[in-house]
């Protein structure tokens, strides 16, 4: 009798834990959920009103198109003309509706020579990305618990490399020409935090004495940074 009790101890154990990672993240209940803006365009699929599904709300499947699933322009260079050198295009949930639900997205990146996509994370996120031009030195930083390790790569052309979710990362184009890059993120909205950015660009701006004392710095270097202009590249 024991051992039928200890088994089904275990199996309402996995059952509890189970319905808690499914109810973080729940899969998609239908073939798709074009995202929509509003409730006035939800086509009357909700009634008077529509619902949240994953931050966006949902349209009439009857409604949908070919457009709702499309994105183009990707085989563009973009301008890398700005004080890190490189570009970022996203395509996500924002701008392609038809990535709703579905936890994926895309991002195009140029590199200018010496071009830097600066120590970023995204929150909601793993990336895995792929060079199709060019030489990139990449990299990611563990969490405190791991030691803040530092894991480096030298890609060229055709290689892989994956930044695991949430861990601040980097790319540096190490070439002498241009350098292109493409990333698949497992989410249609994985958020972006530049570090530099969030840390001394915030709005309003974090108390000196708090950055002072965390980078162990004069308050002078922390004002001086504070001052800086922050571009984004995003």
């Amino acid at each position: 009798m024991k051992g039928v009790h200890f088994l089904i101890s275990t199996l309402a154990m996995l059952a509890s834990a189970t319905f808690l990672v499914s109810a973080s993240d729940p899969s998609s209940l239908q073939d798709f959920c074009v995202a929509l803006n509003d409730t006035k365009s939800a086509g009357g699929y909700f009634g008077a009103g529509a619902v949240f599904v994953n931050g966006k709300f949902c349209k009439d499947p009857k409604l949908a198109n070919a457009n709702d699933f499309f994105f183009s322009g990707l085989q563009n260079p973009r301008n890398t003309q700005n004080p890190l050198g490189s570009n970022v295009t996203a395509v996500n949930v924002d701008n392609l509706l038809g990535l709703n639900t579905l936890g994926i997205s895309l991002a195009r990146i140029d590199f200018a020579p010496n071009g830097l996509n600066p120590p970023h994370t995204h929150p909601r996120a793993t990336e895995i990305l792929v060079v199709l031009e060019g030489t990139l030195y990449v990299g990611f930083v563990t969490s405190n618990g791991d030691g803040n390790r530092l894991f480096t790569k030298v890609l060229n052309k055709g290689d892989v490399f994956v930044f695991p979710i949430g861990l601040i990362h980097f790319q540096l184009n190490v070439g002498k020409v241009n350098a292109v890059a493409f990333a698949g993120l497992s989410s249609q909205n994985p958020g972006v935090i530049t570090i530099a950015k969030a840390v001394f660009g915030s709005q309003p701006p974090i108390n000196p004495d708090v950055l002072a004392k965390a980078f162990q710095v004069d308050d002078n270097v922390v004002d001086y940074l504070q001052k800086q202009f922050w571009y984004d590249n995003n």
